[in-house]
């Protein structure tokens, strides 16, 4: 356990300078939003969701529409469908707490760092992705903490933070474009996005646009596979 503990802190940590400024910066538009410190905390602990999280303030603070929130929050967290297709095989073989919490805690660079993972056996492996999930976690959560404690002491002009996440994303996107082989999934999601943003305007294309992309993926899938056969 101990060793692979260790080896989780080792590959999380760049992921931890990049969980804690981002916190902090959720932290911090939220606590600016006169939001309760304990619930911006507690999305943290309970949603651990950065665009989810995110998105969410706004719908906060804006007029109630539980349907609307619903369908952007299931739409936003789309893709951890296909990342949780992609470890069936991996935490099938985890029991008890440690898969549930695993299975909970998969974010984008945790399911990155899991999937490449090399381990030496299943007991290994079983606290090795615990251990990646709770550090990643508490990255998370420790800079929500400094964030919303930075609000309340000093006065922070906080304007444009809220880009920050896309820019994360956009580091995201620009690093998997290098080193994959196949664009089509990235230019699937581009087009997606500037079609739905064309028709529907800035306040409203997000739900179509994860739409058109699940459905593009999926109509485009058998190409792909069949591409991947001969290669």
């Amino acid at each position: 356990m101990k060793k692979s503990l260790k080896e989780a802190f080792t590959k999380t940590l760049p992921i931890m300078a990049g969980y804690v400024f981002l916190g902090m910066s959720f932290g911090l538009l939220a606590t600016n939003l006169s939001i309760s410190p304990w619930i911006t905390i507690l999305m943290s602990v309970i949603v651990y969701s950065g665009a989810t999280q995110f998105a969410a303030l706004n719908l906060l603070t804006a007029s109630f529409n539980p349907l609307g929130s619903l369908l952007l929050s299931l739409m936003v967290s789309a893709r951890h469908v296909f990342y949780g297709i992609t470890m069936l095989p991996i935490y099938s073989r985890l029991s008890g707490w440690r898969k549930i919490y695993s299975i909970f805690g998969l974010t984008d660079e945790t399911f990155s760092l899991n999937v490449a993972a090399k381990v030496l056996n299943e007991e290994e492996s079983g606290w090795f992705y615990f251990f990646t999930s709770l550090l990643n976690q508490s990255y998370w959560v420790l800079g929500t903490v400094l964030g919303v404690v930075l609000e309340q002491m000093i006065t922070i002009n906080i304007e444009g933070i809220e880009f920050i996440l896309v820019a994360m994303f956009v580091a995201i996107f620009t690093e998997q474009w290098i080193q994959a082989d196949d664009h089509k999934p990235a230019l699937i999601g581009l087009g997606s996005g500037i079609l739905s943003l064309l028709l529907f305007g800035s306040e409203h294309f997000m739900i179509p646009a994860m739409f058109l992309i699940v459905s593009s993926m999926f109509a485009v899938k058998p190409v792909i596979e069949e591409e991947k056969a001969y290669d």
